[in-house]
Formats: structure tokens, C-alpha cells, sequence
């Protein structure tokens, strides 16, 4: 066959029954990634927040007053509300399925796409019931609707029966969803139930109208079997227990509440923010009770507000040196909060990481910005002594601005720099990389894969020390510390400066093995513990280099675990003849070729950004301590309490 622009023969192992089709649980199950985020343990919980934020859209509506969540001894979780229920009769468009099998098998479909069942809303995209269903080995749904229950039961995304009526139920309503994560693409990973208690309780902090009831089932020696939460005072009582008893800047936080109202359009603003000299700052934003950890256009709104508010404070006290404060000074030492409700939110992606709705800005700035005027005009002993610590941090910045040579060639002159670094040759930081590689020999296959302009390379030799393990005198004498601060061009703990940083990633590309894990385990333990600020600003980022290869003919897939592989396996790569399975013992065994296209070009490969993931500040510093520090009696009780939730280990 030849092919009809160029004239060439067609490709043999290439033709029309290549192309796949796949059903939506199919491609869920296939490609969680795209969905949850990928196979990990934040995804395994994203699951639940899932289905908890479908109950809150009923709640912040104003048809649920309840919530349960509850987590199982055997490992299912159940989520319970008092709202209008799950609709379950036919779907007008497919009168041979209910509109209950319509949510739960199908993507793109759900009640939040029009606005006349939710003003606000948290679930916009019609896939995440389908989701976790798909994802689920076992999946019950109970509707009480019309004094009337019924069930339906999946088994990863499968309905095993058609929806049935089980009775009367004149002293119920609600939706009550019960499921079990699927082993086959979560492995050995469990819910957790501190981590499901947190999330519950940050749930009632963000809506105040409505009660969340916790149970376990399973104890882990540190988490309630039973708890009931209200917060009436919504965000300030949740900044209150945030800080800590820290000592602050203002004796009560700037916090409030304010409708969208003059905007003509649905939704509110809350927030609440104080500042502290004892400990670093942090922002945790929402929208419609969904958390934003990368922030978006609510977050941009609520810190102009904020600046704009000072800078006019400061010019009112005729305090000069207050503009030259920016968002980088205000952020110093805050501890914030910041939640919205707005109709039909636009987020990045459909883990809803970041919100993108551009009018959320300007609501939101202007919403909150009268209101920081007259807190300020009506504390002012509180206004004086934030105004004078911005001021102060605003000319730390300048000064540590002006020591910095602001040309990277320059500065490269100036430093002293590794032996073994091989560099690249742009000559300011933005877009360039520095691959820290594990051993000689993957860096030598590194170095033919690199693009020479923006990537750079710093091999290692065995594993780097443990910085929580090891004497603090011992950290400048160490050779690959040294290596690495040198080559990155900035100091150690409260000496570290971002503005030094010499690369804009800095990725940790180890092998996909254990000793590869606990290596980028120890490098993640040092940048948390002496260079924090490096992974707040989403500099510092893991490679996911492949773990198979198949070949089939002239077509290559990679594969980046055991599950993939063998959902592949299992379809096929859509060609002709045998498949080949190559497994990488390690890095050093990738061609060049393969290493640029899994793992180094940035146009093909995946990498994972670092970031601190915690419901609560202050929870992985204790988490990293307990399991890296210096105390091994603390490991041991952690393997003690989380031994039984490891059913098998691949050696």
C-alpha cells in the first residue's frame, strides 16, 4: 500500500484496526493519571474527596445539613449525606439505564453542568462518581428518595445488577456511597484514617453551615474512632488551631465573609490571614470546599487585595519605604486561608489543582479589599506592627537583591564548581535543568540524551547523607552535599537564598528500584530540611523513568510499572506479531535514546513536582522527622502501626 501524500510504502504494523477504541471505565482504568493524578497515595485519597465534595455541593445548596464519612476495618469507605438523593429514574436520552447508572458509568454526565441544580458547585466535569467507580472493586450506591431506598452495586465500573428497590423509607433521604479502591491499580497502598479525619474536619471548617460525622473502624493509636464537627466561626477558627498558639502580629486575624452579590452573580469570598514571626508562612486556598494547592485567579485576587490595602495603609502613616513591599514580603510569615464559592469554576486539569475562572480575581480582590481598609484603619496598634515586620522583610529582599549578580555567567565565574558537574551553557536560569543522576554510568547515557543549551548534569556516587541522621557538623564536610550546594550556588538552611538558585528544575533521577527510592528519599529529606523555600516555589521535581520496554515490530511503548505493562499486555499495542518485554534493572542500562525519550526530553517525558501535600502546617515536618531523624525508635513504631496494612512486598 503506498501512502497517498508522500508516495511511500505504508507502514505494515500501522493501518485502521490500529486505532483502539476504548470505553470510558476502560480509558479510566488504563489512564488514571488523567483523572486522580496518577496510581499514588494522594490520588488513592483524592478518591474519597471525590465523593464527599458531591455531598458538600448538597449541603452548600442547602439540601443537606449531615455528612458521614466512615472508614471501614475492611478497607471500604462510606460517605453519607441527608440531601434530595441521586435521581433514579430513566434518563430521558437512554430510557434503558436510570440516571443513577448514567452518573456512575459514564463520563461527562452529572447535574452541575447547567446551573439550575447548583448555584455552586465543586464537581463540574461530570467524572468523578464515574471515576471512582471505574477504580473500585466494589462500589454500592443507596438512594433514599421519595420515602422510597434503592440500591445499585459495580465492580469497577461494571454494574452487577440493574438498580433495585429495596423498600420504604419514610425516615430517610440522602445518597450513602460505599466503596473499595481496586488493588490492581493502587497495589498495596490503604486509606488512611488520619488522613481521612483531617479531611473530614477541614470540610465542616470550609462550610459552616453543615456537620460532618467521622468513623474508624480502624485504629491506628492516634486517629478518633467518632467525631462530630461544626465550626461556626468557619476559617478563623481553622486559622486559630492552624497557628498553634504561635505568637502574632495582630491579637485576632483579619477574617470575614462577603457575598458576590454586587457582582450580579451567585457565590462569596472568606478568608482569614495573620502574621507571625514564629514560624514560616502558608496559604491554603478553596473553591466550592475543592483545595487549590497550586492556588489560581482567587489566590492572585485575595494577595492584590491584601498588598494594594497595605501599601495604601502605609502611604496614609506616611511610612515611605511601604511601597516598596510585594506579594514575596506579604506571604513571609502569614499563615492564610482563603475559600470561594462560584458558579461553573474553570480549574487546570480535573484534579482542580488550580483554579483558572479569570473573574474570581476581581470579585474577589474587590470583595476583600474595602474590608481590609477599615480593619486596618480600626486596629491600628495591630496595622503599625504588620506595616513595620513587611517593611523590615521588604528591605531584607533589597539587600540580598543587590549582593546577587543578577548575569548567571557571571555568578558562574564567581563560584567554585564541582569537578563531575557537566553544565549546560544558557547563560541565565530560566528553562534550565539540572538532572541530579544516580552513579557514573547513567550519567554517561544522561549526557549523550541531554539537550547541551538548557540541561545540566551532576552525577552521584551511593547515597547522599542523611541530613536528619547525621550531626550538623557533618553536613559541610560531606563531599555530595557540598557538590550538590556548589553546584546549585546557594547555601545551607537560613543561609539558602532562592534568588541564588542556578536552575529553574532540579530534578532527582534515580533509578525505579528500592535502593533508587530511598536515594531520592534522602535527597528529598535534604532540600525539605535545609532548602524549603526551593520546593514551595516548584523548583524541585522526580523523574519517571520507565520500568519495561515493549517492542513490537518497529513500535516501542514504555511501560512506568508492573500495572501498565500489563493493561498493555492485556489490549495489545495495536500491531502484529510478538510482543518484547525488556525490564530496566537501572538507568545505566538505558540507551541514550531511550533515556531522552522517557526521561529527559521535555516534550515526551513526565515528571512529578515536589510539593508539600498536608492537610494541616506543620504535618510533614513531623512525618519526615518521625521517619528520618535521629530517633530510631520512632521508625520503629510507625512500621509497628502501619506493618499490617502491607499485604505483600516484591523483592
Amino acid at each position: 500500500m503506498t501512502d497517498l501524500l508522500s508516495g511511500a510504502p505504508e507502514p505494515s504494523d500501522y493501518d485502521a484496526s490500529s486505532i483502539q477504541v476504548l470505553e470510558d471505565m476502560e480509558h479510566v482504568r488504563l489512564r488514571p493519571g488523567m483523572y486522580i493524578g496518577g496510581k499514588d497515595d494522594r490520588a488513592l485519597h483524592h478518591m474519597v474527596a471525590e465523593i464527599i465534595d458531591n455531598s458538600m455541593d448538597e449541603a452548600v445548596a442547602g439540601h443537606a445539613t449531615w455528612i458521614e464519612v466512615e472508614l471501614h476495618e475492611n478497607g471500604h469507605v462510606s460517605v453519607r449525606d441527608n440531601g434530595r438523593g441521586i435521581p433514579v429514574g430513566p434518563h430521558p436520552k437512554d430510557p434503558s439505564k436510570t440516571a443513577l447508572e448514567i452518573i456512575f458509568c459514564t463520563l461527562n454526565a452529572g447535574g452541575k453542568f447547567s446551573g439550575d441544580s447548583y448555584e455552586t458547585s465543586g464537581g463540574l466535569h461530570g467524572v468523578g462518581s464515574s471515576v471512582v467507580n471505574a477504580l473500585s472493586d466494589h462500589l454500592r450506591v443507596e438512594v433514599a428518595r421519595n420515602r422510597e431506598l434503592f440500591a445499585m452495586e459495580f465492580s469497577r465500573g461494571v454494574p452487577q445488577a440493574p438498580l433495585a428497590k429495596i423498600g420504604a423509607a419514610p425516615n430517610r433521604r440522602g445518597t450513602a456511597v460505599t466503596f473499595h479502591p481496586d488493588a490492581e491499580i493502587f497495589g498495596s497502598l490503604k486509606l488512611k484514617p488520619g488522613r481521612l479525619f483531617k479531611m473530614a474536619r477541614s470540610k465542616a471548617y470550609l462550610f459552616s453551615g453543615v456537620e460532618i460525622r467521622w468513623k474508624s473502624g480502624i485504629d491506628d493509636g492516634e486517629t478518633p474512632r467518632e467525631a462530630t464537627f461544626h465550626f461556626p466561626g468557619g476559617l478563623a477558627d481553622y486559622l486559630t488551631e492552624a497557628m498553634g498558639g504561635a505568637t502574632t502580629y495582630a491579637e485576632n486575624p483579619f477574617a470575614g465573609s462577603v457575598s458576590f452579590e454586587k457582582f450580579q452573580v451567585p457565590g462569596k469570598v472568606e478568608w482569614a490571614i495573620n502574621w507571625t514571626p514564629s514560624r514560616d508562612g502558608f496559604i491554603q486556598s478553596y473553591c466550592n470546599t475543592v483545595p487549590t494547592p497550586e492556588g489560581g485567579t482567587h489566590e492572585a485576587g485575595f494577595w492584590a487585595a491584601i498588598l494594594k490595602g497595605i501599601k495604601a495603609y502605609g502611604e496614609l502613616v506616611n511610612n515611605k519605604k511601604a511601597s516598596t513591599i510585594t506579594r514575596e514580603d506579604l506571604t513571609t510569615g502569614a499563615g492564610a486561608l482563603v475559600s470561594c464559592f462560584i458558579r461553573e469554576p474553570e480549574f487546570v486539569g480535573q484534579t482542580k489543582d488550580r483554579l483558572a475562572t479569570v473573574e474570581a480575581q476581581r470579585m474577589v480582590e474587590n470583595s476583600v479589599r474595602d474590608h481590609f481598609d477599615n480593619w486596618l484603619a480600626a486596629d491600628t496598634k495591630s496595622a503599625g506592627a504588620i506595616l513595620d515586620f513587611l517593611v523590615l522583610r521588604a528591605e531584607e529582599r533589597l539587600r540580598r537583591r543587590q549582593e546577587k549578580e543578577t548575569a548567571r555567567k557571571t555568578a558562574t565565574k564567581k563560584l567554585r564548581l564541582p569537578g563531575k558537574l557537566v553544565d549546560c551553557s544558557a547563560t541565565n536560569r530560566d528553562g534550565t535543568e539540572l538532572f541530579i543522576v544516580e552513579g557514573d554510568s547513567a550519567g554517561g547515557s544522561a549526557k549523550m540524551a541531554r539537550d547541551r543549551k538548557t540541561q545540566a548534569l551532576l552525577p552521584l556516587r551511593g547515597k547522599i547523607l542523611n541530613v536528619l541522621g547525621a550531626a550538623s557538623s557533618k553536613l559541610g564536610s560531606n563531599a555530595e552535599i557540598s557538590d550538590l550546594t556548589q553546584a546549585l550556588g546557594v547555601g545551607l538552611g537560613t543561609k539558602f537564598n532562592l534568588d541564588d538558585l542556578r536552575y529553574d528544575k532540579v530534578i532527582i533521577m534515580t533509578d525505579a528500584d528500592v535502593d533508587g527510592a530511598h536515594i531520592a528519599a534522602l535527597l528529598m529529606t535534604f532540600f525539605y530540611t535545609q532548602m524549603r523555600p526551593m520546593i514551595d516555589a516548584g523548583h524541585l521535581y522526580l523523574a519517571c523513568p520507565p520500568l519495561f520496554r515493549l517492542t513490537q515490530g518497529a513500535r516501542r511503548v514504555y511501560c512506568l510499572d508492573e500495572a501498565e505493562k500489563a493493561a498493555l499486555m492485556e489490549t495489545g499495542l495495536g500491531g502484529k506479531g510478538k510482543i518484547d518485554v525488556s525490564r530496566f534493572k537501572g538507568l545505566g542500562e538505558m540507551d541514550a535514546k531511550d533515556l531522552k525519550d522517557t526521561t529527559m526530553n521535555p516534550a515526551t517525558r513526565k515528571l512529578i513536582r515536589v510539593s508539600i501535600d498536608e492537610d494541616e502546617p506543620g504535618e510533614t515536618g513531623d512525618l519526615v522527622e518521625r521517619l528520618m531523624g535521629k530517633k530510631p525508635e520512632m521508625r520503629f513504631q510507625y512500621i509497628q502501626e502501619n506493618a499490617r496494612f502491607v499485604e505483600e512486598l516484591d523483592v
